[in-house]
């Protein structure tokens, strides 16, 4: 049966290659922006001796940025485990570097740093949130009845961290390797982008833009996609046999019967999260000691939106680029749950025709945006449509992965009760797993959102030329400080705001 699969899918990726082909040397795309895959073959022979510099340096960056971002990952991870009050006042930091749109923060960091350094600390703040996540859940997630069985033999709370939650939490800590690692190289990417530097993959694709070289662009997206997923799919394999070897300490047995924190808790905590993450923003500040005409504080961010006398005009140009970004980030964000959504119906009621269609899905996945961003321009043109399809091409994937596991775990014992009064999957869909999903649907969506916002910025900033991505340009081209801070800070805290709205909602569905 493996074997079957294995040649349905060789056979479909050889009539999707065929498919191309055609449409490339007949430039029914475009005008050729699509070049055939044998153009874009020998564009890459021709080029070979380009790629190894350019391709060592983005490497380089990207790797020490996943690990120092990683490392710190862990050790607040650990910290966040241990100690609840800890994980409470870290949370509003990870939330705030899961919602950053990386774009934003990209001018901050050049002004900051010289050198590669902007790309290893964008690389490191792309990497911290889902390692984050995955060593607190599962440092936490060991079976309660072997930490009884460590205390009653003698044995203190190192102990129980060495024998248990370390063993329980490297499965899930290496899974989330599976996702920082393509984040790193976006992180990296997108200073290349920025940056004017001489070597870099970004670096690379930034100046292939002007040469009227579709096929070198698809070249150097397809490689970026390549080392991408060859990091994916090398913390996939390692991440299988380490869950396998970890599952005895890894299996929860019992609730937690904990209370709720109180609403005037909540609130407290949250404010001293905030807090937190002002105290970071300033101490950062004050280590660089950065000249206040170029760094800002958050107070001389708010004075820019209140009492400078041109707060007016900046706020007017802030509410004019967000009045353009945000309907079009929503749209895409729409679209993308309802492709996620239809590919994981399809899944459902026809996994053969899925499977055939998931690589293409996970290669949406695993492309870089900067590298994918040029050639969606080049064959949709720089309009809304281009925009949209970058927002649904980094949201589709979380999303669909969301929803396809929630309806795989609906209730047997529901589905046995549609088909025992004669239905069949489609009605088991209908009335078990499309309802099942709705909590789904809503969590793939707080996922989504900050993903939705950082693709049409990005869109912005590297082609189409409107709305916060081009007001970000336009700032660095005036040195205007002020509005490139307010850009960064205005983004995470929207960002932010959305996330947590969605996830009211999500708690109102599953209620």
């Amino acid at each position: 049966m493996t074997w079957q699969r294995a040649m349905r899918g060789a056979f479909a990726v050889m009539i999707v290659l065929a498919i191309w082909e055609a449409l490339g040397q007949f430039e029914l795309i475009a005008g050729g922006a699509l070049p055939p895959p044998t153009d874009i073959v020998r564009q890459f022979w021709d080029d070979r001796s380009d790629y190894p510099p350019h391709l060592s340096v983005s490497l380089k960056s990207a790797g020490l940025g996943f690990v120092f971002g990683n490392i710190i990952a862990i050790a607040c991870g650990v910290v966040s485990a241990r100690w609840r009050i800890a994980e409470s006042l870290l949370r509003g930091l990870g939330v705030s570097l899961f919602a950053m749109p990386l774009i934003a923060i990209v001018p901050v960091l050049l002004l900051a740093f010289s050198g590669t350094v902007p790309r290893i600390v964008l690389a490191a703040m792309a990497v911290y949130y889902p390692t984050y996540v995955a060593t607190v859940v599962g440092m936490r997630s060991v079976d309660p009845r072997l930490v009884d069985v460590i205390r009653v033999a003698g044995g203190a709370e190192r102990d129980v961290a060495r024998w248990l939650r370390w063993r329980s939490a490297l499965p899930h800590v290496v899974n989330a390797f599976k996702v920082s690692a393509p984040a790193a190289l976006l992180g990296t990417l997108l200073v290349e982008f920025g940056g004017g530097s001489r070597w870099g993959l970004g670096t690379y694709l930034l100046g292939s833009l002007g040469q009227a070289n579709p096929a070198r662009l698809w070249g150097i997206g397809l490689v970026a996609t390549f080392v991408a997923a060859a990091a994916y799919a090398l913390f996939a394999v390692v991440a299988g046999r380490l869950t396998r070897t970890a599952l005895s300490s890894t299996v929860e047995t019992t609730v937690s019967s904990g209370e709720s924190p109180s609403w005037i808790r909540r609130i407290a905590l949250g404010l001293a999260s905030g807090l937190v993450v002002l105290a970071v923003w300033a101490i950062v500040l004050q280590i660089l000691g950065m000249s206040p005409i170029v760094a800002k504080s958050p107070l001389a961010v708010v004075r820019y939106l209140t009492t400078d006398p041109r707060a007016a005009v900046s706020r007017e140009r802030l509410f004019d680029a967000y009045s353009e970004t945000l309907p079009v980030a929503l749209m895409g964000l729409i679209c993308g749950l309802l492709a996620a959504l239809l590919l994981a119906v399809l899944l459902n009621l026809r996994p053969g025709v899925g499977r055939t269609v998931l690589p293409f899905a996970l290669i949406s996945q695993t492309m870089p945006l900067p590298a994918l961003t040029p050639l969606i321009v080049l064959v949709f043109g720089r309009d809304v449509l281009a925009t949209v399809i970058v927002c649904v091409s980094v949201t589709f994937f979380p999303s669909f992965v969301t929803i396809s596991q929630a309806l795989s775990s609906v209730s047997p014992a529901a589905v046995d009760v549609v088909s025992v009064s004669g239905g069949g999957r489609v009605k088991s869909l209908r009335y078990v797993g499309l309802p099942g999903s709705v909590p789904a649907l809503v969590t793939a969506a707080r996922l989504a959102a900050p993903r939705a916002l950082l693709g049409v910025m990005i869109a912005e900033y590297l082609a189409t030329g409107n709305g916060l991505g081009n007001l970000l340009n336009e700032s660095r081209g005036r040195l205007d400080y002020g509005m490139i801070w307010t850009v960064a800070t205005t983004s995470v805290v929207v960002a932010v705001l959305i996330t947590q709205l969605i996830g009211v909602i999500e708690r109102i569905a599953r209620r």
